[in-house]
């Protein structure tokens, strides 16, 4: 199903790097792809969503992460892309990892890229997808190293916000009507205060599930509890309570920021004028803000634009949001 990069006549090497975070202890591996020929090429760090996920970024069969290493290595870029903790070579524990963390993990990658001999260490530059690109804008504000930030449909309001309209926005999609949405929402944001006013997890349990009756919207414990887990890891805590607006505002190098018009998880009308509008309150003078038509959050092109369709598309990255990605990095990296 996902789309392979042809191998023949591949004008790049594939090698197997691991380094150290060692402010944030532990060991991190990944595939650094290097275009064939010599020389000091520019670079790019590829930094995955939420959640543990490996290299690829591997999603329902797909391996978005490898068609872009694969499509910016053919056109003489280094790609390095990295195993989240915990996940294939990498140590730790992906869940228990705040941004912060994550963003430490990623300046030990650029300070691994700049160290080597075939990298041109003036032209490194992060590209992050979803909750990527929310990292990638803080170690970028915390970094002299990075030259450039592409944001692939990365968020620019807090994380609470961004939950809100996307889980108003999937039922929308799915059909749902209008009615029900507004239950949903109102059951939705009972749990998140809930959850955030009490540490307690069987307490907050208890509150839930009485509040859940009384509106006649009942869930089973273990749902609930699964609720509770998710949002008290320190990953989802926080990213629901970060807003980017913090990190872009201090980002002056080159940033490009793309969203699919059809994006259920990270809207464009919320995100894109959100981003432009704090790097603009920052004062860089070299930004990019684009809504790609008929691409889904995956920079797919989609059909009925659910969540659920993921799995059920050949494509697993559109060509024409690669070709506006390798146009604005080689402009940025000459």
């Amino acid at each position: 199903m996902a789309q392979s990069p042809p191998y023949a006549a591949i004008p790049y090497q594939s090698i197997e790097v691991n380094y150290q975070n060692a402010a944030g202890g532990v060991k991190l591996a990944g595939t650094l792809t290097v275009p064939r020929g010599g020389g000091r090429f520019p670079a790019a760090l590829l930094i995955t969503g939420s959640g543990p996920e490996d290299r690829d970024e591997t999603i329902l069969g797909h391996k978005p992460f490898r068609v872009i290493a694969d499509y910016l290595s053919r056109r003489g870029v280094a790609v390095l892309r990295v195993d989240d903790r915990g996940v294939g070579g990498s140590s730790g524990d992906a869940m228990k990892a705040t941004l912060e963390d994550q963003a430490g993990d990623v300046l030990a990658g650029i300070d691994f890229l700049t160290r080597r001999a075939d990298i041109d260490s003036k032209h490194i530059g992060v590209i992050g997808h979803s909750e990527g690109g929310i990292i990638a804008a803080v170690a970028a504000s915390r970094s002299s190293s990075i030259s450039f930030v592409v944001m692939l449909a990365g968020t620019g309001v807090p994380g609470i916000q961004v939950l809100r309209l996307q889980e108003d926005i999937i039922l929308h999609a799915a059909g749902v009507d209008a009615s029900a949405i507004a239950r949903n929402r109102a059951a939705a944001d009972m749990m998140v205060d809930v959850i955030q006013s009490d540490p307690d997890n069987q307490a907050a349990l208890a509150k839930i599930r009485s509040r859940l009756e009384e509106m006649r919207s009942p869930m089973p414990d273990a749902a609930i509890q699964a609720q509770i887990a998710m949002m008290r890891a320190p990953e989802t805590e926080s990213m629901l309570a970060y807003d980017p607006s913090e990190s872009l505002r201090k980002l002056k190098m080159p940033v490009l920021a793309l969203i699919g018009s059809k994006d259920v998880q990270a809207p464009p009308q919320q995100n894109l004028p959100a981003i432009a509008a704090a790097l603009k309150a920052g004062g860089n003078m070299d930004f990019t803000v684009m809504e790609l038509p008929g691409l889904n959050h995956l920079f797919q092109k989609c059909v009925q634009c659910t969540v659920a369709e993921y799995a059920n598309l050949q494509e697993s990255f559109s060509p024409e949001a690669l070709a506006v990605i390798g146009d604005w990095v080689s402009r940025h990296t000459r």
